[in-house]
């Protein structure tokens, strides 16, 4: 009876064991591509508000968004592709379009008039959708959501970001760049 009890103990053992060391490996750590994304031009997404101004056409400059799939509705011209495109390479695009019989050579200028926002979720004191600021940290994103809660692991944190459509999460350190539209989760410390 005795081998038979430590035989379970063993056998309970190991599978807390198993189960712990999974839990370690279940996240993943940012990979290179995450990254870099921090460092590259800005790529527009759904949500972002654009200013835009063509020279000496006062009808055509105003703010537009970009809808969910991923357009801006410019006059004359229609939809305009925007998902995914550089601030440089929107300009092309809608100074392209207006060529097509509209205008001789126009001058179009954009730059972002509010960022699409961040999200804040787990163990900060108002977990939500808050305002992208360029420049902004994952501390500054938790310190504008107030702050880490008692229950907080304050080392990393888990992020969620769209890098060339494909949607990535990787845990990185508090201190590392946010962008705009990212998910920031917190996770409870274990002790």
């Amino acid at each position: 009876m005795a081998m038979v009890g430590k035989q379970a103990m063993v056998l309970v053992a190991s599978a807390f064991l198993s189960v712990a060391l999974t839990g370690c490996a279940s996240y993943k750590p940012a990979p290179k591509v995450f990254h870099e994304a921090t460092i590259q031009p800005y790529r527009l997404d759904s949500g972002d508000r654009l200013r835009v101004t063509v020279f000496e056409q006062p009808s055509l400059s105003n703010t537009y968004t970009v809808d969910q799939a991923g357009y801006i509705a410019f006059p004359l011209v229609g939809q305009v592709a925007a998902r995914g495109a550089t601030i440089t390479q929107l300009e092309g695009a809608l100074a392209q379009k207006l060529k097509q019989g509209f205008l001789r050579d126009p001058d179009v200028s954009i730059e972002v008039d509010r960022y699409r926002s961040i999200f804040l979720m787990g163990q900060v004191g108002q977990p939500g959708q808050y305002a992208y600021v360029p420049g902004m940290t994952i501390l500054n994103a938790i310190a504008v959501s107030g702050g880490f809660n008692s229950r907080a692991n304050q080392r990393d944190v888990d992020v969620t970001r769209k890098i060339n459509g494909q949607i990535i999460t990787g845990r990185v350190p508090i201190t590392d760049p946010i962008l705009a539209g990212d998910t920031v989760y917190v996770r409870e410390r274990l002790f």
